[in-house]
């Protein structure tokens, strides 16, 4: 039987939150402690339960604007091991790293992820740190090629010599002192952009990092801690899924998705393509949920709030829940409206995403994208509008790959529908969305 990785970590698609969204590169101690309580007040008991730091936790005095070619030395130990900036961070002073930062969200019943990146830091190759626990050096397990191309400050490991494998070994052991539950690894997953007009990559990308993706994996497998692994970003091709599942938890599928309804209807199709290969233990994931109040985010490191109007966050939220995409929220959320912190709190929206199964795209009418769910006792129909202007539609039990329509109510409370002679009809503003339960 294939041994896939740590299964029983996410027999359902992870929740949680991200400061990405929301602080880019500047996040905080009080940041992160302001957002983990307000998830244990106001969300601990629907299901959210992780506070994941990203990128930037060990980067001093950087912003939006000047981390992507960052010069200046990292926080790094006496081992070339990433540790937190203590003027963000300042429990970590000391060497205490985030032990007190996990031990503060643990006390909230939540759990503690954080960022990293594949390879070493381009500062423990200057310097020639030691490899902990060898007599190698830095400089003797990496090299200055296929950097990656937008975080252009760590050495590329190389996995011919021993030691590549030995230094992520360190940096897991130091994480389970820490008390880390979840890791975010970047750089690891096939992505590239498509920005041409005629649909071409730009040329700016990454491969599918095979090396490091199986040496992370194999480090937090011996670390002696419990560790779910995310890789990003995303565009991997589906015929890697065994190696996908065998070596992490969830995998982005798509480079960063931001709060714009061209990306939103993009990633409708990804979802589609990726719903054959929904797996308990293992989640295609759709990206981080860009909603609320964004103060200083990396797409403009200004404070706003999400360009999604209420409508494309039904939508959003719909389209999360029906495939079973982990969800982590990117807002600030002690400073996000009420309206949104609601959509969070929808219990039935919810356990369709932890839930249902048999979870798939069924087809287009007229411009409205199906999609179909199974529950325990119930189906479940998602109706998307993805027309620019207020629209119905009149959808049949072929046209729903249904049995009957007995009775139909919208998880999201917001529409009626009409069902007469197995035919189920609806109206829906642009944009907008409802969920069924059947």
């Amino acid at each position: 039987m294939t041994k896939f990785f740590n299964s029983h970590l996410a027999k359902t698609p992870p929740m949680g939150w991200n400061s990405w969204d929301c602080f880019c590169v500047t996040v905080t101690e009080d940041e992160v402690k302001a957002n983990a309580k307000f998830i244990a007040d106001n969300l601990k008991q629907y299901g959210w339960k992780y506070v994941v730091v990203d990128l930037g936790w060990y980067l001093p005095d950087s912003d939006h604007s000047k981390y992507k070619q960052f010069d200046r030395p990292h926080c790094i130990d006496e081992y070339g091991r990433l540790i937190p900036d203590i003027d963000k961070f300042p429990s970590s002073a000391n060497g205490a790293g985030f032990k007190p930062l996990a031990d503060y969200v643990h006390s909230l019943g939540l759990k503690l992820g954080i960022h990293i990146m594949r390879g070493i830091p381009m500062a423990a190759y200057k310097e020639n740190t030691p490899v902990k626990g060898t007599n190698l050096k830095a400089q003797d397990i990496a090299y200055d090629r296929e950097r990656c191309p937008w975080y252009n400050s760590l050495m590329t490991l190389d996995f011919s010599k021993p030691g590549a494998q030995t230094y992520y070994d360190s940096i897991f052991e130091l994480y389970a002192e820490w008390g880390v539950d979840y890791i975010k690894a970047d750089d690891l997953n096939a992505w590239h952009e498509v920005n041409n007009s005629d649909g071409s990559p730009t040329g700016e990308g990454s491969p599918y990092r095979i090396d490091d993706i199986e040496g992370i994996s194999s480090a937090i497998l011996n670390c002696g801690r419990d560790m779910l692994l995310s890789l990003s970003p995303g565009g991997p091709e589906t015929t890697i899924i065994n190696h996908l599942r065998k070596n992490s938890n969830l995998w982005r599928i798509s480079a960063d998705f931001w709060d714009e309804w061209g990306s939103l209807k993009k990633q409708m199709q990804r979802c589609a393509i990726w719903a054959d290969f929904i797996k308990e233990g293992h989640w295609p994931d759709a990206d981080m949920l860009p909603i609320g109040d964004l103060p200083r985010g990396e797409s403009g490191g200004q404070a706003r709030i999400s360009n999604f109007n209420i409508e494309e966050l039904h939508t959003l939220m719909t389209l999360w829940s029906m495939a079973r995409s982990p969800l982590m929220i990117g807002a600030n959320l002690p400073d996000t409206d009420e309206q949104t912190i609601k959509l969070l709190q929808n219990q039935q929206v919810l356990n369709v995403n932890q839930y249902s199964s048999a979870n798939r795209y069924v087809g287009e009418k007229g411009g409205f994208v199906l999609w179909r769910a199974s529950g325990d006792d119930c189906e479940y129909l998602a109706v998307f509008n993805t027309l620019d202007e207020n629209a119905s539609v009149s959808l049949t039990l072929s046209e729903t790959q249904l049995d009957s329509f007995l009775e139909a109510k919208d998880l999201w409370a917001r529409y009626e529908v009409n069902i007469e002679k197995d035919v189920i009809s609806l109206s829906l503003a642009p944009h907008d969305a409802v969920l069924l339960k059947i």
